[in-house]
């Protein structure tokens, strides 16, 4: 049995329903009897109605003299009726009442879509030999104590097999039995009508529910995307466009450090603030942050003041920060400030990033690492870039010796 293939009721109905009249129709005609009912004769055509087949074979194969060994015609004999088994010369054709215990086999396989005996502790010759030995509870396949189609199937199936052959109902009483217990005759075509119109509003459910799914994870998947890069250059990437380095002539770079071991809850706090500002963060390492105002979205001369004032807000939140763990201690932070160009562009491909070229950089680090803590450490250009903008009290340090590679 291919368990690939589901058959619903209706199915069922419908192929027991064809089997008896065809079954009915070789009775009433010339050839009386079929003598070779089993499920690989009824096959099935385009329009899913059961056709009988072999019905003539028996007569070529009348006078042959046939071994009786071999699994494979002791499995043929698995729907012979008990007392043409008995027979030395049985019937090329049959009987018509063979044929009805040969239907109830066949009924007994529809019903319940398996093989009639299990051969993991006998043989199709044990079974044969049990059957036409006429045990006092006659050996027949094991009944299921409910099916599908109820226990009136059940009922009919055991009287088609009863061991004497007089007292099984003929195919024109089967027919009427089958009637009732189906009721309304079965169109396998309107089924399968209704079939497929369950399996395309299921399938509409599936597609739905899967395109739900598949675009929350698009969301999942672009907001980490848009955390790990700048959005232009975030959806350069999903148009599939390749994101080429860029030069940008003005930027300013803001670097700052700290010198404490606990860093998430500051970190946090500080892109709270800078998301308020024209600016991104390019990267942390260690105690080390990096934000850029210009890049990658130019922003005229804001980013010499958008630096300035991301810069001004994390001075002011870091002197009110208590470390958890130290509340007395107060967070040393530095900050260094330059402005000048720079290339940005996407590097890698397994875990991209956003990386800044350039001496702007090296020179904005060097201001953070040459600074004093809690203070803003400006260069010379960056001075220049606020001062034409106006509005900062700045105050000159002084002379100092800086080594810039």
């Amino acid at each position: 049995m291919n368990d690939d293939i589901k058959l619903d009721v209706g199915f069922k109905k419908s192929f027991l329903t064809d089997i008896v009249k065809g079954m009915d129709y070789i009775h009433k005609s010339h050839l009386h009897s079929y003598g070779n009912l089993k499920t690989s004769n009824c096959l099935v055509d385009a329009r899913w109605t059961i056709q009988l087949t072999d019905y003539g074979l028996p007569s070529f194969l009348a006078g042959q003299n046939i071994s009786e060994e071999g699994y494979g015609l002791y499995r043929r004999k698995l729907w012979t009726a008990p007392e043409i088994l008995r027979e030395n010369f049985p019937p090329a054709r049959g009987t018509q009442k063979g044929d009805v215990y040969s239907f109830a086999v066949v009924m007994y396989e529809i019903v319940n879509r398996t093989e009639p005996y299990c051969f993991d502790t006998m043989t199709p010759r044990d079974v044969v030999n049990r059957v036409r030995n006429g045990e006092s509870i006659p050996f027949r396949p094991t009944l299921p104590s409910s099916c599908d189609l109820g226990n009136k199937a059940l009922s009919l199936i055991k009287d088609c097999w009863v061991e004497k052959p007089e007292d099984r109902p003929s195919f024109p009483q089967i027919r009427s039995t089958l009637r009732k217990l189906i009721g309304k005759e079965v169109s396998i075509l309107d089924n399968i009508l209704g079939m497929m119109e369950k399996y395309a509003y299921n399938l509409e459910e599936i597609v739905e529910e899967r395109t739900l799914e598949l675009v929350e994870e698009k969301k999942k998947t672009d907001r980490l995307l848009y955390k790990m890069l700048p959005s232009s250059v975030a959806d350069q990437l999903k148009s599939g466009k390749p994101v080429k380095p860029e030069n940008y002539a003005n930027s300013t770079i803001y670097f700052s450090d700290i010198i404490v071991d606990f860093l998430n809850d500051l970190y946090t706090c500080f892109d709270a603030i800078i998301s308020c500002h024209d600016v991104y963060k390019v990267e942390t390492i260690g105690d080390a942050y990096m934000v850029v105002s210009g890049v990658p979205v130019i922003n005229g001369n804001r980013h010499y003041a958008e630096i300035a004032n991301v810069s001004l807000d994390l001075l002011s939140t870091v002197t009110n920060f208590r470390i958890k763990h130290r509340p007395t201690q107060q967070l040393q932070l530095r900050i260094g400030l330059h402005s000048g160009p720079v290339v940005a562009g996407v590097v890698g491909l397994t875990m991209p990033r956003y990386c800044l070229f350039g001496d702007t950089v090296t020179k904005a680090s060097v201001m953070e690492s040459n600074g004093k803590p809690l203070r803003i450490h400006l260069s010379e250009e960056c001075y220049q870039g606020l001062e034409a903008i106006g509005g900062y009290e700045i105050t000159p340090r002084g002379e100092i010796n800086i080594k810039v590679k």
